[in-house]
């Protein structure tokens, strides 16, 4: 008599839903890996499995062929950085010119990964948000999200109310239409000035991008606020904060979590 195989049928009984586990540890998001099920990628003890099946201890996990240790996932407490990234350092985890990544400045964690909310260039300092949950990740980085990103931009060149009013309304880029949700002017005399300028895309150099189509110089660029998050002041270059318990429930309640 054949020996009986596990289900790999959806709602099987204990343990965690695949496609939930596997955003966690930041292998993709949920429809990503539904994606990936559906087009018989994914296998649990050599079979294909349905999105919603429940990864159990013993169950053999393979992506595209490749066996992948999930048991490292499934109890792992959510975890939110606010690291304040200086000018100079890449979000990336390794770089072939051998420049500074901002990995190698984060704590390192039992198991798992730090994955960057975002990114920010090389000239661009100032928060980054990084979590060890590839799921709260994602959701906060989807466009359908819409959420804010606030930054202090220091600007060489004469700005006047058409311009800041022009920017809210729209201007057209080589990728599109885009405009800042609001720009307020801070403080500054003469040449320079700063502003605040706040954006819900994620675009390649978007703010930068934004003041220069009306032909003046970002000379400096900080990012403040990323949601409801708030780079405090008291974390200097190259440190960061972590996220306390009420922080942390608050920001998974913002995407739903």
């Amino acid at each position: 008599m054949p020996k009986a195989q596990p289900s790999t049928k959806t709602g099987a009984a204990g343990g965690e839903r695949i496609q939930k586990l596997l955003a966690r540890a930041g292998l993709g998001s949920r429809r990503e890996i539904e994606r990936w099920i559906e087009e018989g990628r994914l296998t649990v003890n050599n079979n294909p499995v349905q999105p919603g099946y429940h990864l159990k201890p013993g169950d053999h996990l393979q992506i595209n062929g490749r066996v992948v240790k999930w048991e490292k996932y499934a109890e792992q407490p959510t975890r939110v950085l606010v690291y304040h990234k200086p000018v100079g350092e890449l979000v990336t985890r390794r770089d072939p010119e051998g420049r500074p990544v901002i990995f190698t400045q984060l704590p390192r964690l039992p198991v798992g990964r730090w994955i960057a909310v975002g990114r920010l260039d090389i000239n661009t300092s100032g928060m980054i948000l990084v979590t060890n949950n590839g799921e709260l990740a994602n959701r906060l980085m989807h466009p359908s999200r819409q959420v804010e990103r606030e930054y202090a931009v220091r600007i060489l060149g004469e700005v006047d109310e058409a311009m800041m009013e022009r920017l809210r309304v729209g201007v057209e880029l080589e990728d599109g239409p885009a405009h800042f949700d609001e720009v307020r002017f801070y403080a500054g005399e003469g040449a320079n000035k700063w502003f605040y300028v706040t954006v819900k895309q994620g675009r390649n150099r978007l703010v930068r991008r934004l003041w220069e189509s009306q032909g003046v110089k970002v000379s400096r660029l900080i990012r403040v606020r990323y949601g409801d998050v708030v780079l405090p002041e008291r974390v200097r270059t190259h440190s960061f904060y972590e996220l306390e318990p009420k922080e942390l429930q608050a920001l998974m309640d913002f995407v739903e979590l």
